[in-house]
């Protein structure tokens, strides 16, 4: 079976990896085509991947627009020379979706992304499935499949991660040590436009820094003398850092989950609401959400320091990820075998 793999952005580098290990195990012949977005490229090559890349990432709609084009048709020149059975995608891969209709090939888009509504406008006519997770909040229809889990269980279910302490000794830190993660994103996605995060970065950093040492991982430039806190650590080696994190504060959904899977508390501040990261504090207290954009900035700075002043946190969080892990699927598994059964596996 040939299985072409299009990877929109750097956090499918980590949720399709292991699918296609396991795929190519097998004996089936994958094919990956890449976006140039942030950290893809240096990901896949830390992974040891063969890539075609298909186009970059763009500030604005109008270039996005444009550069959707040049993508689909470097995807589409690629797809007649491979030849793939099925071309499969993550979350806003309107590419592999166009791409399969014009090749009459189909399309399984792996999203869990509500809010993204540019992207589920131009993707979900086209896609054939759009797998999803059982606390997605949108309605799909008929080509929607939900499985109970999330995408970060794909990379970071105990089957497949191990965390390695060797990270900490590139920053000077050992495994005791009290140390708190920040993120910050760009927002220039389609689905950030109008909404917001964590204004007064220079506060939360002062405020967290008497409890321990302040890491920071920015999409963006930093700026206001916050440079000296950025994280200098490649980033296939970030999920090591976020196991032995004390606490997250920040931005980022992935990273919020990311954290919530590896017993990391984290604090998610973003006006933009997902169905994982809710279910992650509603069903396992790991993950808390602060949203509203006139209050959430106090909350989520309240309740950081409520967290790290908890002596224990680190070992309340590992305890509480058992009935997670237990209540969830291997994600990796299910993906490998919902692809190479298809279309019976949809039925």
């Amino acid at each position: 079976m040939k299985i072409l793999f299009n990877i929109g952005h750097p956090a499918q580098v980590h949720l399709f990896k292991n699918a296609i290990w396991a795929l190519e195990k097998k004996g089936h012949d994958c094919k990956i085509t890449t976006v140039d977005k942030e950290v893809s490229l240096n990901l896949l090559d830390a992974y040891g991947f063969e890539y075609n890349v298909v186009g970059s990432a763009k500030p604005t709609l109008f270039s996005k627009a444009t550069e959707l084009l040049k993508i689909e048709y470097n995807l589409y020149r690629i797809s007649k020379s491979f030849k793939p059975d099925v071309l499969v995608g993550g979350v806003g891969n309107a590419y592999v979706a166009h791409v399969g209709k014009i090749i009459r090939k189909p399309s399984i888009v792996f999203d869990d992304t509500e809010h993204a509504k540019i992207s589920h406008f131009i993707t979900d006519p086209f896609a054939d499935i759009i797998c999803t997770p059982s606390c997605f909040k949108n309605d799909l229809g008929k080509k929607q499949i939900r499985y109970d889990g999330y995408h970060e269980l794909a990379y970071l279910h105990p089957n497949y991660f191990t965390p390695n302490p060797a990270v900490l000794d590139e920053l000077g830190l050992g495994e005791d040590d009290k140390f708190i993660i920040l993120r910050f994103v760009l927002w220039d996605a389609d689905h950030d436009i109008g909404h917001s995060g964590i204004q007064n970065k220079i506060e939360l950093v002062q405020k967290l820094e008497k409890y321990g040492r302040v890491l920071i991982t920015s999409e963006g430039e930093l700026g206001d003398g916050l440079e000296k806190y950025q994280i200098k650590v490649s980033p296939e080696k970030m999920h090591d850092l976020l196991y032995y994190a004390s606490l997250y504060v920040g931005e980022g959904a992935t990273m919020a989950s990311e954290c919530a899977i590896l017993g990391t508390h984290a604090v998610y501040t973003n006006t933009l609401r997902l169905g994982y990261t809710d279910e992650e504090e509603e069903k396992y207290n790991l993950v808390y959400n602060f949203s509203d954009e006139k209050t959430m900035e106090k909350k989520a700075f309240d309740k950081a320091l409520e967290l790290i002043e908890n002596e224990n946190l680190r070992r309340d969080g590992k305890r509480k990820i058992e009935k997670l892990l237990k209540d969830k699927i291997d994600v990796t598994a299910f993906m490998v075998e919902f692809i190479e059964n298809y279309p019976e596996s949809s039925e």
